[in-house]
């Protein structure tokens, strides 16, 4: 566990706020291996939140009704699995876009899960773009489901349609996630020791194959701009990828055991990563510098030694914040879902210094400014 200074007493520091529950519904494989909630995620537009309810069985619910729920009903709430799969009649209703509580049979054990949604001025990478089957329309929202025998499914939400059967990985794939830029690239995260890179505007087709981890992949990020991706795993991995070229950019050094999550800020300058050695370091990403270093899973202010809230929570898996980061969801051992409310702050002037150029050039380009060295000071997140 994390120490923190001798001023700072861990019994006063402040709960965060419970704002409800997901509960799994009781079954035969209870407590059981495949009843594990692996992972969770929203939508970006903030439609859906899904998770692995167990079992190969992914739930969707739409997340401004289940906060509704939450403010009505009190903060827990079971999940009843039966009758949840979208009708035949209803796929293709009128009614397709409005968000409804349903389920995916996945047909194996379900590791991850990545939203996705198509810009169309955002092209494929292919040249013979007009013999695709599929046209991904502006409004049409994906999801991808990485399974336990090493295939990629790809559903429509609205409908529960299954659109694409990614097939390549000879492992569990392990991690998913889909560039911000709305171009469709996803990329997945697999035991095999491997990074694919699938263009879904292409039909799925898979244009790069990433090597360089010599153990399991655990998981894998994108920059806020698609530049560049992060991938961790065993052995102390943290690899750094151009994301341009398919190249590795760097390895960044510094954990004592498996890497199992990354993700980056929003303004992309920083990158933080999670370790089995029970800490969280927080790095420049741009020449490797480790910036920061947290004990789990709490609630942390950049600036701060120590966190701004703790919440209790055992045999936890998985976490993810909401698209507009109020909210923290975190899936445990047992299938159930836990959400708090996320600490409110007023951002310092510096926090808002930083975030506002960063909006228009990358940390890179920061160091280079011809201002007084302060003020370059000031601007970088040096601590």
């Amino acid at each position: 566990m994390a120490s923190f200074p001798p001023r700072v007493n861990e019994k006063e520091i402040v709960r965060s706020r419970t704002i409800g529950e997901l509960l799994a519904p009781a079954a035969p494989f209870d407590k059981k291996c495949g009843r594990e909630n692996w992972t969770v995620a929203f939508a970006p537009d903030g439609s859906y939140f899904a998770w692995s309810q167990g079992c190969r069985i992914v739930k969707l619910v739409p997340w401004s009704q289940s906060l509704k729920n939450f403010l009505l009903h009190g903060t827990k709430n079971i999940i009843n699995s039966n009758n949840l799969r979208l009708s035949r009649q209803n796929s293709d209703g009128g009614q397709k876009n409005k968000p409804r509580e349903h389920i995916i049979d996945c047909g194996d054990i379900v590791w991850s899960l990545a939203f996705g949604s198509s810009v169309p001025e955002k092209q494929s990478r292919c040249v013979n773009i007009e013999w695709h089957r599929f046209r991904f329309g502006q409004d049409q929202l994906l999801l991808a489901t990485g399974l336990n025998n090493g295939r990629i499914k790809i559903w429509d939400v609205y409908t529960g349609k299954l659109l694409l059967n990614l097939v390549d990985h000879t492992e569990v794939v392990r991690d998913l996630t889909f560039a911000p830029d709305g171009s469709l690239i996803l990329v997945s995260a697999s035991r095999d020791k491997t990074l694919r890179v699938w263009d879904l505007k292409d039909d799925g087709n898979m244009m790069k194959v990433l090597r360089g981890h010599q153990n399991w992949v655990y998981s894998c990020a994108f920059s806020p701009d698609s530049s560049m991706l992060c991938s961790v795993g065993a052995s102390k991995a943290v690899f750094l990828w151009n994301m341009d070229k398919y190249t590795m950019m760097r390895k960044l050094e510094g954990h004592h055991h498996d890497v199992v999550a990354c993700d980056f800020s929003p303004d992309g300058a920083l990158l933080a990563t999670a370790s089995y050695d029970t800490r969280v370091y927080i790095w420049d990403p741009h020449i490797g510098d480790i910036l920061m270093e947290f004990g789990m899973v709490r609630f942390w202010k950049i600036d701060e030694d120590s966190p701004v809230q703790v919440a209790p929570l055992s045999n936890g898996l998985c976490c993810a914040f909401s698209t507009e980061g109020s909210v923290l969801a975190a899936g445990t051992h047992d299938g159930s879902v836990y959400f708090w409310a996320t600490p409110r702050q007023v951002p310092s002037l510096q926090h808002l210094c930083r975030m506002s150029i960063r909006r228009v050039m990358p940390t890179q380009e920061v160091q280079k400014l011809p201002v007084p060295s302060k003020v370059l000071e000031f601007l970088s997140y040096r601590i």
